[in-house]
């Protein structure tokens, strides 16, 4: 089975009486247990590919398949459900919650779906440790680095075990260091816990730790294919 399944997916935004197309006609599958970069210039559509994936906004036709369920079958409640339980996030931006210390932000999504205090407890510290932050559980995201930031956000995408985890550019706000070191992080935890790894991102880095590249311009897909292949070509 795919991790994700998309066919003949389109999509167009419309501002007043301007049509920017988003998505046309795009069809991949991608492997399961991988780390697969979507990888494209601004405005390739790979955020919006991303987004489509991660059930944060719909497509106007197609059809994305994700762990064996057509998503555009569900209802809005179904869905919002689906994507807490299946789909981790992680953001360019942190998308942390300031006034939450570092272990709140990772149990926000266990107090969502009112998994037990005992059992929420084992959940963070073991992936604050995972990420080598349990030292710094109460610290607020304005007393961590952006690093540090980064490595919470990837704690709380993992924190209903997720089989499915999508990362948009979440190198770009990290200096080239401190990036490298958030690239081998996300690296290790999909080898060793065999999630799937689906990054938006146009950096180095990211893409030549990269399982699989799909590389997208104008809304379409250019080509894809291992990363090993496309390096020799």
């Amino acid at each position: 089975m795919n991790a994700i399944l998309i066919e003949q997916l389109n999509k167009t935004y419309k501002l007043d009486s301007v049509e920017t197309i988003g998505l046309a006609d795009v069809s991949v599958q991608i492997a399961p247990n991988r780390l697969t970069v979507l990888s494209g210039p601004s405005g390739s559509g790979k955020t919006t590919l991303l987004n489509m994936a991660g059930c944060i906004d719909r497509a106007d036709s197609g059809r994305i398949v994700i762990a064996g369920q057509d998503t555009a079958r569900l209802s809005d409640n179904a869905l919002s459900d689906f994507r807490a339980r299946q789909i981790g996030h992680v953001f360019q931006t942190f998308n942390l919650l300031p006034v939450l210390s570092a272990y709140e932000n990772v149990e926000y999504p266990l107090l969502m779906a009112r998994v037990r205090a005992d059992a929420r407890s084992r959940r963070v510290m073991h992936l604050l440790d995972a990420v080598g932050l349990a030292n710094k559980a109460q610290h607020h995201p304005g007393q961590l680095s952006g690093g540090e930031r980064q490595r919470v956000a990837i704690a709380r995408a993992l924190a209903m075990a997720p089989p499915l985890v999508l990362a948009d550019e979440p190198t770009a706000s990290l200096d080239s260091h401190t990036g490298a070191s958030i690239v081998e992080l996300m690296r290790r935890i999909q080898r060793e816990r065999r999630v799937s790894f689906v990054i938006a991102s146009h950096d180095p880095q990211v893409i030549g730790a990269a399982d699989e590249v799909v590389r997208m311009r104008d809304g379409r897909i250019v080509d894809s294919g291992p990363v090993s292949q496309r390096e020799g070509a």
